[in-house]
Formats: structure tokens, C-alpha cells, sequence
């Protein structure tokens, strides 16, 4: 049954194994970039969106509503073939890569600005959850704004959402699949080569799927020591 795994697509090629595993390679490099971006940004807009800035509040809003109802799909489109063809800079800086670079480039990008708009409506909840008395206490501390929020209220905030950010980042890891669509060489990328090339794909797309769901628990796992550690009694259930 797993003879399939260690025979090669063609003479001199890497079996098949290896082949899923450099894609595995790629799937991970790419969450992990893109969760990068997404957790940096997400917090940013999160902020702003619970200013008295009504521009701020406003733009961080559009942002938000722009990402999270336009297709994964379209949007890497849009950014792999649309954005070079409008900005000759961006072009140029296209032709200097190599494809795979680019490919890369590309999906970390895509997934992390579309995901960060989903982690700023959790910091913004998270936020909002949190009483006006102790936004009130930084500032009779004599903390400015920025203080208050960078000792105050994100730091209690990051511990009530972990929840869901859990689940974001579950999601990120499972995205990175319609990276195939612009050619990135990730899991589900050799995973449909591989199918398409030896017509097993039961075994092709089940391993694919324990990959998957191997990656995804295990993010769970870590999440979820990471909030037992960090639980604030009474903001999160279970916390003692």
C-alpha cells in the first residue's frame, strides 16, 4: 500500500515522499510568514479601530470589509497577475525574482493581509470586551493612550482571544492550499501532481489529509498550553 511513496514520477526524479514533503516545506514557510504578517497588522487595525479617531476608525473599518468579502481566490489572482500589470514598479521588481520567489512572495502576502483582517475584528472584540474602568486606571496611572494600551488592554485582550485565534490560525494553515492556484509547489500542489500522475489518488490526497489534519491539531495543541498558561480567571472559561 505505501510501496507508491517510494517510487520516483520519473528516472532521476525524488520519490514521492520527498516530493510531499518539500511541499509540506513550502505550506509551512508560508503560514508561518503570513501568520507573521497577519498577527502584526491584525493587532495594528484591531487598535485603531477602538480609537476616538472616527478617520482611523473609519479606514481600519474599510479595510476589514474590502478583504473579508472578496474570494481567497480572487484576491491571490489579483496580486500575482492584476497588481504588476498596474504598477511598472512592482513589474520590475517581479521580473528580478525567480517564479518560485515570487510564488512565494505572492502567497504570504495575499494570506496574510486577508487573514489580518479577520484578526482585527478579534482584537477590536477583544478589546471591547474589556471594562472602561481599566482604560480609565492607565490613564489615571498618567499613561498616554499608546501606553495604556501596550500595558493595559492588549495584553488582557491577546489572553481572551486566543480561542479564536486558534481557530485563525488552523484556517491559515488550511489556506495555504489555494496557493496552488498561482503555481506555489506546496502540499496540495504535489499532492494533485502526484494524483494526476500515477491516478492513485486515494493514496495521494489521504496522505495529503493526515498531513493536514496532523499540522492543524498540533497548532491546536500549542494554542491551547499556550492559553491554560496565560488564562486570566474569570475573562476565559476554565481558567482558575
Amino acid at each position: 500500500m505505501f510501496d507508491l511513496f517510494f517510487q520516483s514520477s520519473s528516472e532521476g526524479e525524488p520519490l514521492w515522499w520527498q516530493m510531499l514533503a518539500s511541499g509540506l516545506g513550502w505550506t509551512l514557510a508560508t503560514a508561518a510568514v503570513a501568520w507573521v504578517i497577519a498577527f502584526t497588522l491584525g493587532s495594528f487595525l484591531g487598535v485603531v479601530r477602538t480609537m476616538k479617531n472616527q478617520w482611523l476608525v473609519n479606514i481600519g473599518n474599510a479595510y476589514v470589509e474590502l478583504f473579508r468579502n472578496i474570494p481567497l481566490l480572487v484576491q491571490f489572482f489579483v496580486w500575482y497577475f492584476v497588481l504588476p500589470g498596474l504598477f511598472p514598479a512592482v513589474k520590475k521588481m517581479v521580473n528580478d525574482m525567480d517564479p518560485t520567489t515570487h510564488q512565494f512572495v505572492t502567497a504570504c502576502v495575499c494570506l496574510g493581509l486577508f487573514t489580518a483582517a479577520r484578526i482585527s475584528e478579534q482584537v477590536r472584540s477583544g478589546i471591547g470586551s474589556i471594562s472602561q474602568g481599566q482604560r480609565n486606571a492607565g490613564y489615571a496611572l498618567g499613561l498616554t493612550e499608546a501606553q495604556t494600551y501596550r500595558h493595559v488592554l492588549l495584553p488582557m485582550a491577546y489572553r481572551i482571544i486566543i480561542p479564536p485565534l486558534t481557530s485563525e490560525t488552523m484556517n491559515l494553515i488550511k489556506n495555504t492550499a489555494t496557493a496552488y492556484s498561482i503555481g506555489l509547489v506546496e502540499l496540495f500542489f504535489r499532492t494533485r501532481e502526484m494524483g494526476e500522475t500515477t491516478f492513485q489518488y486515494f493514496h495521494a490526497f489521504g496522505a495529503a489529509t493526515v498531513i493536514y489534519i496532523t499540522i492543524a491539531m498540533t497548532a491546536n495543541i500549542i494554542m491551547g498550553i499556550i492559553e491554560k498558561r496565560v488564562a486570566v480567571p474569570g475573562y476565559i472559561s476554565g481558567a482558575k
